[in-house]
C-alpha cells in the first residue's frame, strides 16, 4: 500500500507561482508513475500532468502547459508540481496520485486559491 501526502497549497495572487509537493510513503516510489489531478468547486475532477517512474517523461494538460512543471525526486520519495503564471482558474483542489498496473493511490488533496 501506499500513502500519500499533498503539501505546499495556499493563497496566491493571479501571476505568482507556487510549489506543490506530495510524500509518498509504504510502497517503492521508484516504481510508480504519479501525477497530478485537480477538482474545482461544482466541476468534476481534471487530469493537470503525470512523469513516469524515470522522470524522463512527462505529459501535461492543454490548459497548463507552459505554465506548470512537474518533476520527482525519488531519492526523497516525492512529487512535485511547480506552477508558474498562476490564473483564477487555476483554483482548485489538487491530488497527488501514485499507480502501477491496476493499482492507484490518492492524497486527500491540498487547496491552492489564486486570487484576480
Amino acid at each position: 500500500q501506499v500513502q500519500l501526502v499533498e503539501s505546499g497549497g495556499g493563497l496566491v495572487q493571479a501571476g505568482g507561482s507556487l510549489r506543490l509537493s506530495c510524500a509518498a510513503s509504504g510502497g517503492t516510489f521508484s516504481s510508480y508513475s504519479m501525477g497530478w489531478f485537480r477538482q474545482a468547486s461544482g466541476k468534476e475532477r481534471e487530469f493537470v500532468a503525470t512523469v513516469n517512474w524515470s522522470g524522463d517523461n512527462t505529459d501535461y494538460a492543454d490548459s497548463v502547459k507552459g505554465r506548470f512543471t512537474i518533476s520527482r525526486d525519488n531519492a526523497k520519495n516525492t512529487v512535485y508540481l511547480q506552477m508558474n503564471s498562476l490564473k483564477p482558474e487555476d483554483t482548485a483542489v489538487y491530488y497527488c496520485n501514485a499507480a502501477l498496473g491496476i493499482k492507484e493511490y490518492w492524497g486527500k488533496g491540498t487547496l491552492v486559491t489564486v486570487s484576480s
